[in-house]
């Protein structure tokens, strides 16, 4: 697990977090992203894919979507996070009536009652090449920060 900090404000009044999955690392360096940023009361989560550590991508949709699932959950965690706290799911999905039905499924391995508000989103491609589904999520802290 690693975190980082980082001070905002004057006087150094509000710290700020950013989190990532330990195999994923070296995604916040290549990419100047935040894999997860904590704001306090809720931990913002950028976009991931079923791309795994390595680069590759599963060719079967319900192995890409599996592992998109595990690579959130291993980013959850490494916020002290878990699916349960998802307040709010927002998908992009190449072929989304293709392969949502698949989708459907391995979320549901994942994400249970009661559901977090979700929008699935149709789109021609993303980031990586060969993925199809990407994931971006807005959790809440259970009794706040």
């Amino acid at each position: 697990m690693r975190a980082s900090a980082t001070m905002l404000g004057q006087g150094g009044e509000v710290m700020r977090k950013t989190y990532s999955a330990p195999y994923f690392e070296h995604f916040r360096d290549e990419w100047h992203l935040s894999p997860a940023l904590d704001a306090g009361e809720f931990v913002f989560f950028s976009g991931i894919t079923g791309c795994r550590a390595d680069g590759s991508v599963a060719e079967n949709p319900e192995a890409q979507f599996r592992d998109a699932f595990r690579f959130l959950g291993e980013t959850l965690e490494a916020a002290k996070l878990g699916f349960e706290d998802v307040v709010e799911m927002t998908t992009y999905h190449v072929g989304l009536r293709q392969h949502l039905d698949a989708f459907v499924k391995v979320k549901d391995e994942f994400v249970k009652p009661p559901y977090p508000a979700w929008s699935a989103i149709g789109i021609t491609e993303l980031i990586t090449e060969g993925t199809l589904a990407e994931i971006r999520v807005i959790c809440r802290r259970r009794g706040g920060a």
